[in-house]
């Protein structure tokens, strides 16, 4: 099986030629790329897991998961094969799971991670990633992850409402730097956001002292996960869907836009062995991650970018380390910071999810059945909306847009 896995160009670099390569510029993008992962998607992890019921020791263990298992894929990844390959958890597969802790246990749903890890496993090395990603109708299955991405959209107007105070400048801070390219390339506007909002929660003595403490190391909490049939059920394939098609998919696009070649089935190997140790800690699952990847290769030479992911995977370890420490101080801000935050992170990748699903032209109305039943949150068999939304989306669109199956059955 291993056959599939793509070989290295050359030899991993030894250090002097790291210290060759590496600069200011790669710095900075690796730098910017993970402050961008450990600000709007950390809150999406901390809102699912806090409307979950998780407890403050399982999101920091989580949080350990995702920073300190991807940071380290990420530098064995980007040194393996001297590209910049940043490795992070699937956002939508974080979403989906807020649903499903309303209904399952936390212990099931790591079983379903665990799942997941393997699945994501076999498809990589048995080279079955490409096929998979060229038969799936794409509007179908984004469709899905427009009806899970919209909350958060809606976070935003929820959080308006509630404390204007804290989101009204958050969102026009957003709103000014996404307006001016010029700006936002010096200050990405997440940032900027995350920045008036700590800077307002800090005048406004709005701080929840409770949940913070002293300088802390991560703990991990390692759990054990319980098989159920609903579980793996509702979550495997739509999560490995996000990993493999919606995640590793606008990865390596971003990768290939940037000239790069990455090795499509050994990333999907990396993510299913990255999955398997961060579902030990209670972490979702790994992915090659599409906006860091973007920022680390908004710049500089081809041959040098590698050097930047370097920088994302570092700090993703150090992070990581200091998991108890981060988690406390994003915890005592106001709930709406964290809606906020989180829904503007989401903003630009819910857009692309609409476009996805109804831009092209092609299984528009599967997509829209897909957006309309998951959206519903309405699950049937302890089995969560978001699968539903895929089988209904794929049925009526097996009914009504037979031509489109057909014209995406001659292209593959």
């Amino acid at each position: 099986m291993l056959a599939h896995l793509e070989r290295p160009a050359g030899p991993a670099p030894g250090l002097r030629r790291i210290l060759d390569d590496f600069g200011l510029t790669y710095f900075a993008n690796g730098l910017i790329a993970f402050i961008f992962s450990a600000t709007g998607p950390l809150a999406v992890i901390l809102s699912v897991g806090t409307r979950g019921g998780l407890s403050q020791a399982e999101l920091a263990s989580w949080v350990f998961g995702v920073f300190f298992v991807n940071g380290l894929v990420t530098l064995t990844m980007s040194l393996r094969y001297r590209m910049p390959l940043g490795f992070a958890w699937t956002i939508p597969g974080t979403v989906l799971v807020g649903p499903a802790l309303q209904h399952l246990s936390f212990a099931e749903v790591i079983g379903a991670f665990y799942a997941t890890s393997l699945l994501v496993l076999v498809m990589g090395a048995s080279g079955w990633v490409k096929r998979v990603m060229s038969a799936l109708p794409m509007p179908i299955v984004m469709g899905m992850v427009a009806g899970v991405f919209l909350r958060f959209g809606l976070d935003i107007v929820r959080a308006l409402d509630s404390d204007v105070a804290i989101a009204a400048p958050m969102i026009i801070a957003f709103l000014l730097l996404s307006a001016s390219p010029a700006w936002a390339k010096r200050m990405p506007p997440v940032i900027g956001a995350l920045l008036i909002g700590a800077l307002l929660i800090g005048a406004l003595g709005r701080v929840d002292t409770s949940t913070l403490g002293s300088l802390a190391f991560a703990q991990p909490v390692v759990q054990a996960p319980v098989w159920s049939l609903g579980a793996l059920v509702e979550l495997v394939v739509p999560l490995a869907i996000t990993v493999l098609v919606v995640q590793n998919g606008q990865g390596t696009a971003v990768l290939r836009g940037a000239q790069h070649e990455p090795p499509v089935n050994a990333i999907a190997v990396a993510c299913g062995v990255g999955a398997f140790f961060s579902a030990m800690v209670g972490a979702v699952s790994t992915c090659l991650t599409g906006p860091s990847n973007a920022l680390m290769t908004s710049s500089g030479r081809m041959d040098r970018q590698y050097t930047a992911a370097l920088t994302f995977g570092l700090f993703g370890v150090l992070f990581g380390l200091l998991a108890p420490t981060f988690t406390g101080l994003m915890l005592a801000a106001p709930k709406e910071f964290i809606m906020v935050l989180g829904g503007l992170a989401m903003l630009r990748v819910l857009q692309a999810a609409f476009l996805g699903s109804f831009g092209g032209g092609k299984f528009t109305l599967g997509a829209l059945v897909s957006l309309i039943v998951t959206v519903a949150d309405i699950g049937m068999f302890n089995i969560g909306a978001a699968f539903w939304g895929l089988v209904a989306g794929f049925g009526v669109s097996w009914l009504m847009e037979k031509h489109d199956f057909t014209a995406l059955a001659n292209r593959a």
